[in-house]
Formats: C-alpha cells, structure tokens, sequence
C-alpha cells in the first residue's frame, strides 16, 4: 500500500526560522497552569445544525505536496474530515519548485494574478489540483482532466475549480511566484518574511479573483499570520471579504517570525508600527505570530493542554500577556491522524496484520524489528521505540541521564530519527557498546517508523514541550504503549494506566526530571510483566479515537463561533461609526 505521506516532499529541516528561543527556566506544576474555562467550551450540537460553510486554509506546507512538520498533516487531513461533514473547503499552499505538477495533476487556472506588495505589484501564476484525489494521484502519476481547455482568466473560474465538476473535490490552489519558492529549502531564508507576505497577500487576491467569499479563512503559524491583520484593515471594506472571519493556528508557539520594521512597508501595515510596547524583548520588533493572535476572531492550538500552558511566562514564549489579554478567544483542539493510512491491519510496511483482536499475531512484528536492527531477538525483553527529532526539546536531555540505568533492567532501545550531533553520537556509543540492546537509525524513515510502532512493546516521548504530538497517538493505534512527560497533547492523549480499575492507556511524569522519567519507565516494565494487564492496556489504546473526525466538529464550531465575533465586532464598529440620534 503506498501512503500519501511517503510521497510528500519531505524538505530540510531548517537551521531555524525567525523565531524566539524556548523558556529554560523550570516549568509550571499541575496546579500553575491555568484551568480550562468553562465559557470556552464549544457547542458542537449546535454548530451540527448550521448551514454549510465556505473554508479556506491557507498555510505553508501540506501533505502530500510538501512537508517539513507536523502543520503539513494537519493540512493534509483536517480539510478532508470538513469536506466529508458537508462544508465546501478549500487550500491555498506556495507552488515549490520541487513540486512536480504532473505527478499531482495540477493544472494552470491563472498565468498572471497581480499581487500588491510594497508599494508595486507583484505578477505570479496560479495552479490547482484536488486534495481529494492527490494520493492517488502521486501514487499512480495520473492527471486531472483540463475541461476549460486552459488558463482561466476570470470568476467563473469558481464555478468548476478543477474542471471536473466533482462535489467531492477540495481545491488546492498554488501560487507559483519562482523567484520566492523556487529554492532547495521551504524555509530559512534571509527574505521569509517578504515570501511569505506576498504569499498570504496572493491567497486573498486569488479569492477576489474566484469571486468566491469565503466565510472563515483559517490561517496556520507566523507564515500566515499577516492575514487577520489584513482582514481587520487593508480588506475591511473589500465586498467580498467584508464578511470573512478568521481562525488562527498556533501549531507551536517557539517560532514567531519575528522581523525589522521594513515587513511591515512590504506589508502595507506600517502605519499601525509596532504592537507590543509593553514587551521590552518585542517593542522594537515585528512578531508576526503575535499580529495573528491579536487580529484573528478566534485563536486555537493544537490540544487544549497547550491552550493553556502557553498562558504561563514558561510556556509563553514573551506573548503570555497578550494570549492572556486574548484569552476568552483561545481555544484548543486536538490532532487527529489518518487511521485509514496508519491501520495495522492494513500497513503494507510491517511484517504482520494484525488488529486489537487479533493481538497472537502483533509478536511477529516485534521479531522482525529485533532481527533488522540486529538486536537480540527475545520476545521477553521489553523492547521501548522512539521516532523523534533528536533534540533537548524531545526530552533526549533528560533520557541521556538514566539510558544506561534503563539498558541495565534488560530493556532494549531502538531509535530512528535525526537531529543534535551530541546525540546522534551517544547513541553510537551506546549501540556499539551494546549491540544488542541498543539501536540507532540516523534517518527518518516511513518505513522504518512503522516498524517500530508495530514491534515495539513501549513509546517514549519524555518531550520538554509538546503542543501536541502525533507519534505518541501512531504508537497506541499500533498497540505500543506510550511512556511520556505530561504536557501539552501528550497530557491530553495519555493517562496513567490504573490496574486495580482497569484504566488508562500509558505511563507519564509529571515532573521534567530524569529520576521521575526513569520511575515512569520502571512502572511500564513492571506492568509488562502481567501479561493479561498488558493485554487489556494495549487492547484500551487502539480501541481509542484518533480520528479526525471528533476534532473536524469541534473547528466547525470555532468556525462558527468566529463568525459571531467578527459580526458583533462589525456591528459595534457600526454603532460607533452612526451619528448620534440617527
């Protein structure tokens, strides 16, 4: 079976986009993270009973066109659960030149849409393709049919986006501007700002162009930022815009785009200056994450856990003032994953199908694993996987402290991912030092990670920070049992498994501290010894939902809830705009 993600472009990771360095002081306990606010509960039933809705995404990346993180899967699945809900959605994405427009079947629909930027216009082209359909696509390396016969020059480009008349379809529109996105890396340039600005300007002036309004456009970290900020000036009175509330993602609050004041010129805003005087660190500065929580009508993150934690100067990264001032619009929402590509059922990577009722046949997988990293193939042998960015902020500082306590229980350890020189070398160390308990693959791999996720008895994710995280979900759909640290997704995914009531689904520490990891890890492999217990552990976490679907409901009611605070702020802007008496 070939997975969609496979065939995603999977770009550098970048030496590090504009960005604010990440909190070194301790973190906050339980007890100092504020608790959720039941005002900002979304009404789902309700947002059930509404009419459908006109979505736009526009973000910087999305599966399986281009990928350097976690927002690309978002993209690449969270449209899909909308449109299958009945909303008429749509994506707007650059056009990198390692896109290859024959393997996606995109087509042209504009050679030439100006784009004002500066104090000039910039001229780039427009494609578009079918989310829908895109895996497929790449896989067998089909085309879309060309019904206009060509460029399409004006608004009735909206009436058949791709010409094929499919209700089914989710367009997916590219701004092809060469001299910007035509480059080996999506990301760490000098000009990202300038990129990204022309960018997000190109996907409003695409809408103008379609004459298709959307109701809500959602827009995804610093890159598209700008955009509520436009929605609330430049676009206040456009006639199709007017309307159009705004939804903005923080899918990890570390990475801000922060600039000099020329972005702000190139963005048209520099009459407006800077934002944040009260902040010694950003008065002098443009942090364009920071424009995009003061704009937008809602702002969410990627779990609620994470909602609330960025509210703290520890997790805030220096924009926990303005999130708390932000607050009563700050919502969080969980990922979800594709259970239809990621189905160990079904999983053409592993060395055996196997579902949570047929868990007899799950040790093969555990063999194989053990055989292809040449590890000492014992199916008694706790066997703990980790597929991470091998960084301080994957907890690797902590784990680092107690490996070598860990291999002396008899554990074995396989490792796949890339990251800090430091640790790629200590994992040498340990594997030559003990080859057959220790494993290291120095590459991220789809193939590989599979693996570990079906073979592995545990899942280690001792993350610092996590706003959400997507493997310790991946490795519970395999039945491999998370061990993490309680914060941000990992706390909302995982508890603690309880075997006296016969819940929970993991293993987590609350402190970040290498002695309460090492305890959590010791609670795992003590659970591991009590076969039965372990059984209905594993049973209990793929059973559960990861889909996206629970998680497309609840954006339909931020939606939604959006729509209503940009009219309460129109009518507002009305009232005081009337003249007394009248």
């Amino acid at each position: 079976m070939s997975s969609a993600t496979d065939d995603a472009i999977i770009a550098p990771l970048p030496p590090a986009y504009p960005g604010v360095p990440a909190s070194t002081g301790s973190l906050p306990s339980e007890d100092e993270i504020p608790a959720p606010s039941p005002a900002l509960r979304l009404d789902t039933e309700a947002a059930r009973r509404g009419s459908p809705l006109r979505i736009l995404f526009v973000a910087a990346e999305g599966v399986p066109f281009v990928k350097v993180g976690g927002l690309a899967d978002v993209i690449g699945s969270l449209p899909k659960a909308l449109r299958r809900l009945g909303h008429d959605v749509r994506v707007v994405l650059p056009f990198y030149g390692s896109i290859d427009p024959a393997r996606w079947g995109l087509r042209p629909l504009r050679d030439h849409l100006s784009v004002p930027i500066e104090n000039d216009h910039e001229r780039v082209g427009v494609r578009v393709g079918d989310l829908a359909t895109a895996g497929d696509l790449g896989a067998a390396g089909a085309h879309l049919t060309d019904a206009d016969g060509g460029d399409s020059d004006g608004p009735d480009a909206e009436s058949a986006p791709l010409g094929m008349g499919d209700s089914a379809a989710i367009p997916v529109y590219f701004i092809d501007a060469p001299r910007y996105f035509h480059r080996e890396n999506v990301y760490g340039y000098p000009d990202d700002g300038e990129r990204f600005i022309l960018f997000s300007r190109a996907a409003l002036e695409l809408v103008r162009l379609l004459g298709w309004a959307p109701d809500i456009i959602h827009c995804h970290d610093w890159h598209t930022a700008i955009i509520p900020n436009w929605l609330a000036s430049v676009y206040r009175d456009d006639p199709l815009l007017r309307e159009t509330a705004s939804a903005f993602t923080i899918h990890n609050l570390a990475f801000q785009g922060i600039f000099g004041y020329r972005i702000l010129e190139v963005a048209g805003v520099a009459e407006q200056g800077f934002l944040y005087p009260a902040v010694p660190e950003l008065a002098n500065v443009v942090d364009l994450m920071g424009r995009g929580i003061l704009f937008a009508d809602v702002v969410s993150t990627v779990s609620p856990r994470y909602a609330r934690e960025i509210l703290t100067p520890q997790y805030g990264e220096r924009l926990d003032p303005l999130l708390r001032e932000r607050r009563d619009r700050l919502f969080g929402i969980l990922n979800g994953i594709d259970v239809e590509e990621s189905d160990p059922a079904t999983d053409a990577h592993i060395a055996a199908h196997y579902d949570a009722f047929s868990l007899e046949r799950r040790p093969d997988n555990k063999r194989a694993l053990q055989e292809q990293l040449h590890l000492r193939v014992d199916p008694a042998a706790p066997l703990i996987g980790m597929v991470s960015r091998l960084s301080d902020q994957k907890g690797f500082d902590l784990l680092d402290q107690v490996i070598i306590p860990l291999i002396e229980q008899g554990v074995q350890l396989a490792v796949t991912g890339v990251g800090d020189q430091h640790y790629h070398q200590m994992f040498q160390r340990l594997a030559a030092r003990y080859p057959q308990q220790v494993a290291i693959h120095l590459t991220f791999s789809t193939e590989v990670s599979q693996r570990v996720y079906a073979g592995a008895d545990m899942f280690l994710m001792p993350s610092r920070f996590e706003p959400c995280g997507i493997s310790q979900m991946l490795a519970m759909r395999y039945g491999s049992i998370p061990i993490v640290h309680r914060t941000g997704g990992l706390a909302d995914t995982v508890q603690e498994m309880d075997p006296a009531a016969g819940t929970g689904n993991g293993f987590s520490f609350e402190r970040y501290d290498p002695f309460h990891l090492f305890a959590a890890v010791m609670r795992a492999i003590e659970a591991y010894r009590f076969p039965e217990a372990w059984k209905n552990l594993m049973v209990r976490a793929m059973l559960a939902d990861y889909s996206w679907d629970a998680s497309a409901e609840q954006y339909v009611a931020l939606y939604r809830r959006a729509g209503e605070l940009r009219q309460i702020g129109r009518g507002r802007e009305t009232a005081t705009a009337s003249p007394v008496g009248e």
